[in-house]
């Protein structure tokens, strides 16, 4: 498989990092502790056509956080958390839903997702990522982590009308 005939059908299953993909890779810590997070709603208009699409989606973090249960919850993606060794949890993941791992399409940015990212061919990573990550990914995006990375994938690499997916097609 190449670059060039990527499709939406030659993938069984998307696979987001949580902090730095879906988010800018900061927090906001009040007084009190509790945290917060930016993520785009551009992102949630994606994840709407990867369920229209029927394709299972994950966000896979190595933090447990309430932030990821409610943003996993608000989008209708399974969050598997405080997982330190992420390359066993794709494998978990692909072997309990039947997934193929080459065509499993990861999503990081960061130190730790390297395991996964040589693990995988169909990676890629926000354009502020570690420079170690973006010379290992096979799409470096172009947008940053936490303003539409999930829309990008969708719009540019696999070429999907999203307007038409959600609003046209019966």
């Amino acid at each position: 498989m190449s670059k060039k005939n990527i499709s939406i059908e030659s993938i069984d299953a998307f696979v987001f990092d949580f902090d730095g993909v879906l988010t800018d890779n900061l927090v906001y810590v009040r007084e009190d502790g509790l945290e917060s997070v930016v993520c785009s709603r551009a992102d949630g208009l994606a994840f709407d056509v990867l369920k229209k699409l029927k394709k299972s989606s994950y966000i896979l973090s190595t933090e447990k956080n309430p932030v990821v249960t409610k943003r996993a919850n608000k989008l209708g993606v399974k969050a598997i958390q405080g997982e330190t060794d992420k390359v066993s949890a794709i494998k978990k993941i692909a072997e309990e839903n039947n997934h193929d791992l080459k065509k499993i399409f990861f999503v990081g940015n960061d130190l730790n997702d390297l395991g996964v990212i040589k693990k995988l061919y169909l990676t890629a990573c926000p354009n502020d990522s570690h420079v170690e990550v973006k010379k290992s990914v096979l799409f470096a995006l172009k947008t940053d982590g936490g303003r539409g990375i999930v829309r990008e994938i969708l719009e540019e690499i696999l070429g999907l009308n999203i307007e038409n997916i959600l609003y046209n097609d019966s």
